[in-house]
């Protein structure tokens, strides 16, 4: 990478009189650094590791110590903003395909072993470059503009979504699906049914896109998250309780998972806890909804009602294990 093509891009401004003009590498972790590599330096701390080791450069936005007038120090204003347009330059030569999609199939996607030419990408501004950097010519990436900031890349299509099911449910419960696709047989996989059309859209991508997978099981979803708790709203091992509150934390999808409890437990005592700001936008008319202003709320109304699934929207799943004076503060609240 050139000196002259960072200044450009970057819009940094150029301190010292550096007497190298092409960079080795681009390197965020010190200890990485070796001889001509361009550091960014996210943290002024971590810059004397970094000349130690044979960097050539150095871009920061804080307040640094200009300590060798060799080498290339680079202030910008904001170190991602800075990235950005480097890494949606430096990308053009790639000719990457990148499509398009939502949080719930990026996710999926990730969890989808794949090969080194295609890439799923979200993150901070570093673990994206890290990704995008070294792929090949040609490589296809997909990234979900919610989480990744879309201009990072000159044009990008939509996820190629499928038009027919190719899924069948042999088994399932809420939160775990066996399934059939394309005459292999996925058993007991841990994700609900509700996340299966957005499987069925992924796995039909791969396919037109003659993309190998391999589907190994699901975990971690960070969407629907299911905790089995007793009547103290303990929590207990998956499946050993009749009390299930669900955590979602994209408001987006609480319409949709409301539809999908509606339909697939209809026999159960089902209540949801939704943010008082949704309380206008909500566009379907459910009993038994409750409004909470602040999460410390969310904890007092689990405990004053009797339900076999509570969907809670907008608060994480460690609201079940709070500080011992916020249990103090719900005991003296009853």
């Amino acid at each position: 990478m050139r000196l002259e093509n960072i200044l450009a891009l970057s819009k940094g401004t150029l301190l010292g009189d550096p007497s190298v003009s092409i960079f080795e590498s681009v390197v965020f972790d010190p200890s990485k650094v070796k001889r001509g590599s361009f550091f960014v330096a996210y943290s002024p701390e971590d810059i004397p590791e970094a000349l130690l080791n044979g960097a050539y450069g150095v871009m920061f936005d804080k307040p640094t110590q200009i300590s060798d007038n060799e080498i290339a120090w680079i202030k910008v204003d904001n170190i991602d903003l800075a990235l950005k347009k480097l890494l949606r330059f430096y990308l053009l030569e790639k000719e990457l395909q990148v499509y398009a999609c939502d949080p719930i199939s990026l996710h999926l996607s990730s969890m989808i072993s794949t090969p080194a030419n295609f890439c799923n990408i979200e993150g901070s501004m570093q673990e994206i470059w890290e990704k995008l950097w070294p792929l090949e010519k040609k490589s296809i990436v997909l990234f979900s503009p919610a989480l990744t900031d879309a201009e990072l890349f000159i044009e990008h299509s939509q996820l190629i979504r499928a038009q027919e099911k190719t899924i069948t449910i042999i088994e399932q419960t809420l939160f775990e699906t066996s399934f059939i696709h394309n005459d292999t047989f996925y058993e007991r996989q841990m994700l609900s049914p509700f996340f299966i059309p957005y499987l069925e859209h992924i796995l039909f991508f791969y396919t037109f896109l003659r993309i190998p997978f391999q589907i190994r099981g699901f975990s971690k979803m960070g969407h629907f998250i299911p905790v089995f708790t007793n009547s103290r709203l303990e929590s207990k091992e998956f499946g050993s309780s009749d009390r299930v509150v669900i955590f979602e934390p994209l408001l987006e999808l609480i319409d949709e998972q409301i539809d999908f409890l509606d339909g697939q437990a209809a026999w159960a005592k089902i209540i949801y806890l939704l943010p008082e700001s949704m309380r206008s936008s909500l566009t379907i008319g459910v009993d038994n909804i409750f409004f909470y202003r602040y999460p410390e709320e969310v904890l007092s109304i689990l405990q004053s009602k009797n339900f076999h699934f509570a969907l809670v929207a907008g608060v994480d799943k460690g609201i079940l294990n709070p500080s011992r004076s916020t249990m103090k503060q719900l005991e003296l609240a009853f």
